[in-house]
């Protein structure tokens, strides 16, 4: 290769990725562009730095690979894994990093792209259709929905993203802050017209593209819960805690001015969630809400030292109310500089005591010292008071313009996020519920073997004890350190609430939720630690009080399948409608999208949640006062419940949503949707669109009868070819462990929490991130699509036309059955049976490996059969060309990583232990992830 002959033509440029090949995407100009002087940049990058040596070396990795995959060049394939297998180690962290680099830098151009073209169809007044909150808010005024009936379906609403920690990848805020320095630099291309402006740019591109080769891509040291709690944090700085503001105006201006209050508000796991993670403890309670609080004070601080900078306005030439007065007269501020300045004065004012509460609440100092010592307010409504005073005089004054471009985003702020910025979920298992409990009533000699009991006794007695005023802990009595542990977690909540306010902590989860007594006993930990007021006795009625939901995660097939059963049970018993009544009227429930996939395969997955979501439903629609939100334990890949928001929360059951839905958000899906502040104000806007959608135009539209017996034929069947495979094969948890990196991401991860619930090799112990993750770093994601093509095949098999004329229409007019083969025709558009059968070639019994590979081999080429009869295309995405295209330019550039991936593992299990093994193997981890995008 002549590579002077190149004109510098750098790295991954001759044939550009993330979509951008000139042939295939003519009109994508920009796009193209971009990534080019992208690529370009990162290959002077990494001959600068690494020698020119190592540059050839990469090129001619990216070309062999080019040629091999676009090609079908087996000869280039050989050629490629000869010269990867004989790579040093350092030699081969050299190249993960650079084509790890390279799908980050892809990704923000490919993020930019379509920000442009959206921004391009706004201003010239184009109606694409697109999802948006425009195109929604254009099908609701189509549909005879006025401005009132939305602003009503908003304040009944809640909708609530929830951000978790993920066990394989935290990323850095370093690299965060680069690429978005990158995504600013690129964007302000499209407005340059002059060569010395475009080349100033493409020197600063220059500088943070060295600066982030030069720049550790992963963190070495195993994260700390209060890493983690930082990584999230830095969600809220970059985007939240200014676009959520920004969004609400938008609405309210959509609604010709109808304030709406808060619906959109922020919920938080990392620190609270204590499933299966021993490193989350009490103290790790308060560290991530105080650090919460630390955080939007700080912010709260910065926005009101900058208002009063701004706001100048002088007695001479604009009035104020006397509630303004008063409030700059208590400011503490005497300066005779600022005498006729009542605004500035009143926000000095207003500073001092935010500064006081930030020492209160945080031990913090504030970054600029007060003019004078200020009270701590006593909660966020005291603050919100002061600023609504500032506000009215403003508006009273002539003055409505500065109130709603300046204060009025603040004031939003302080309405959603408080003093606590979000809301922090507890969570355990059901089985340590259990065991303290056990353990409280046997040295209380009320039991001696609690778990013993049968069902219907368990809940008998808990009925009994949560009606007695009495506690069942004895006073100086020694517990062990586990039951100690979940009660001074409790404890800890409650002070917590009180220091932070209510909405800090609000909701309980159980994990493995089965029967009613895993709910009557986190209710009687709440009653024990002071979370609970009053009792269940009748004469208690009015006055009984849980401060904190319990809400019961249902996770496999059969608890999907027993949800409604065990709330009808829970609610038919005394006491315990009126409880909820009184503590708010809201029951929120979990689905678990990871488990039942892993315990019943795709299918049946998702049809057992969107049964359970109507049975709900249905139950608590006859249940007075009682408002059901249904909380969807979503992941990044299809497996795990990923896809788009937008499509998911439209496919669920009519008269599911109603204004009311929690979803979790995990891994680098975070950070590829909520990194960017343009990028997140986005994705929080579609999902605000969606759920008006769902909740005003798909309630009442009920899928036809033909439909749902369908589903339920396809799902048995799909069941039965899944649990075949992953329960019902001999050796194929030998396989698992051998053939994907799951040991690896186990042994080197670097999360908080562990990959797996306890320490064994069963498939149902081990949680569904690593076990979605691993077989997305293969390029087989079997969660995502495993069984969907027997199923098909056995429902076409007796009328194949008139089978198939029914799944067309389901297709076609339903929205639950088009979303799921979107994601499995998506989730197969990112296989690569090719690659898997290296990863396959790990495994030491070749006949185990040829056999097992060979059954998912086969069931592959039916899904894909399966699609294409459906859909009436052979190729992947053919309905979404942009993204077919992207897919599949990136693939040469991620194949370099899965195949040095697989050597390292070789190596690593052979018994090399040095550090650039370990390194390599982790980062061709992350740089997988980055390529394909939703794979945690």
């Amino acid at each position: 290769m002549q590579l002077e002959a190149q004109a510098q033509e750098n790295l991954v440029t001759t044939a550009p990725a993330a979509g951008a090949d000139p042939e295939a995407l003519k009109g994508d100009e920009s796009l193209i562009e971009d990534i080019r002087l992208l690529g370009r940049l990162l290959g002077d990058a990494v001959r600068e730095h690494e020698g020119t040596a190592a540059f050839e070396r990469i090129e001619t990795i990216r070309r062999l690979s080019v040629a091999a995959s676009r090609n079908q060049d087996a000869e280039a394939d050989r050629n490629l894994d000869a010269l990867l297998r004989a790579l040093t180690a350092e030699e081969a962290r050299t190249v993960i990093r650079a084509f790890s680099y390279f799908s980050h830098l892809a990704n923000i151009a490919e993020d930019l792209h379509p920000l442009q073209q959206r921004a391009r169809a706004q201003a010239s007044g184009a109606f694409t259709g697109a999802p948006s909150l425009a195109t929604t808010f254009a099908r609701l005024r189509k549909a005879a929905v006025g401005a009132g009936k939305i602003a009503q379906a908003l304040a009944r609403g809640w909708i609530s993203p929830v951000l978790t920690a993920h066990p394989t990848e935290v990323r850095r805020k370093s690299l965060l802050d680069a690429e978005h320095a990158i995504f600013k630099l690129l964007a302000a291309r499209e407005h340059m017209r002059g060569k010395a402006e475009r080349a100033q740019n493409e020197m600063q591109l220059r500088a943070r593209v060295s600066q982030l080769w030069q720049t550790e891509l992963l963190r070495h040291s195993r994260l700390t819960v209060r890493d983690e709690i930082e990584n999230t944090l830095s969600y809220y700085r970059s985007t939240f805690l200014r676009e959520i503001p920004r969004l609400y105006a938008d609405i309210e201006q959509r609604l010709d001015g109808l304030r709406v209050p808060p619906f959109l508000r922020m919920g938080a796991w990392v620190g609270g969630d204590r499933d299966g993670n021993p490193n989350v403890t009490a103290e790790s309670l308060s560290t991530a809400l105080r650090m919460q609080c630390e955080t939007v004070l700080r912010f709260y601080l910065i926005e009101v030292h900058e208002l009063g900078a701004e706001l100048s306005i002088s007695r001479r030439y604009a009035g104020c109310t006397k509630a303004l007065e008063a409030l700059a007269a208590r400011s503490g501020d005497d300066n005779p500089h600022r005498d006729d300045e009542p605004y500035r004065r009143a926000l000095i004012g207003v500073y001092s005591r935010l500064a006081g509460t930030l020492e209160k609440l945080t031990g913090g100092q504030a970054a600029r010292h007060a003019v004078a010592p200020g009270e701590p307010y006593a909660n966020s409504w005291a603050l919100l008071a002061d600023l609504v005073t500032i506000d009215e005089s403003l508006r009273v004054h002539h003055s409505e313009v500065i109130a709603t471009q300046r204060l009025e985003p603040l004031i939003r702020a302080v309405e959603v996020f408080g003093f606590h910025l979000a809301t922090l979920d507890l969570r355990q298992s059901s089985d340590r519920h259990e065991e303290t409990i056990a353990e409280l009533l046997s040295a209380a000699r009320v039991v001696d073997d609690y778990a013993a009991l049968p069902e219907a006794e368990k809940q008998q007695l808990l009925l009994r004890l949560l009606s007695d005023p009495r506690p069942v802990r004895l006073p100086g009595a020694t517990y062990s350190d586990r039951a100690t542990s979940e009660l001074t977690i409790m404890e800890r909540a409650l002070e917590m609430r009180r220091l932070y306010g209510d909405e800090a902590i609000r909701h309980y989860i159980i994990s493995h939720t089965e029967t009613v007594s895993d709910l009557l006993e986190a209710l009687l930990l709440q009653k024990e630690c002071g979370l609970m007021r009053g009792t269940l006795d009748p004469r208690d009625a009015q006055r009984v009080i849980a401060d904190l939901i319990i809400v019961p995660l249902f996770e496999t097939i059969e608890d999907l399948r027993n949800a409604a059963p065990i709330m009808q049970e829970f609610y038919a018993l005394p006491g315990i409608l009126k409880l909820v009544v009184n503590s708010g009227g809201q029951q929120d429930v979990m689905l678990g999208y990871s488990d039942s996939n892993k315990d019943g395969g795709i299918l049946t997955s998702i049809w057992e949640l969107y049964r359970a979501s109507t049975a709900l439903a249905e139950f608590f629609a006859s249940a007075p006062n009682v408002t059901l939100r249904l909380f969807h334990g979503r992941g990044g890949t299809v497996g795990r419940g990923g896809g788009p928001s937008y499509d998911a929360i439209l496919a669920q059951p009519p008269g599911t949503v109603n204004g009311q839905i929690r979803l979790t958000e995990q891994g680098e899906v975070i950070a590829a949707k909520y990194a960017n502040p343009q990028i997140g104000h986005v994705n929080l806007e579609l999902l605000v669109a969606a759920t008006l959608e769902a909740t005003l135009l798909s309630a009442h539209k009920t899928p036809a009868p033909e439909f749902l017996e369908a589903a339920e034929e396809l799902s048995q069947a799909g069941m039965a070819a899944y649990r075949g495979l992953v329960y019902g094969t001999e050796g194929f948890v030998d396989f698992f462990f051998s053939s994907t990196p799951i040991s690896e991401i186990a042994s080197l991860n670097i999360g908080s929490r562990p990959a797996s619930r306890k320490p064994s090799r069963r498939i149902e112990d081990l949680r569904a991130i690593p076990w979605s993750f691993s077989w997305a770093q293969a390029r087989v994601a079997l969660p995502g699509w495993y069984g969907f093509g027997s199923a098909i095949a056995h429902f076409i098999e007796e009328d194949e036309k008139a089978r198939l004329a029914i799944l067309r229409r389901m297709s076609e007019e339903w929205p639950f059955f088009r979303a799921l083969l979107s994601n499995i025709d998506m989730i197969l558009s990112k296989t690569d049976m090719s690659i898997a059968h290296h990863y396959a070639g790990l495994v030491e019994d070749k006949a185990l490996a040829a056999r097992i590979f060979g059954m998912i081999e086969a069931e592959h080429a039916r899904a894909n059969d399966a699609l294409e009869k459906i859909l009436g295309s052979k190729e992947r995405l053919a309905d979404n060309p942009t993204l077919a295209r992207s897919i599949r330019h990136r693939f040469p550039y991620i194949a370099p990583l899965n195949y040095l991936q697989v050597e390292l593992i070789r190596r690593h299990r052979a018994g090399e232990r040095g550090e650039d093994i370990r390194e390599g193997i982790l980062m061709s981890i992350n740089g997988i992830a980055a390529g394909l995008r939703n794979t945690g």
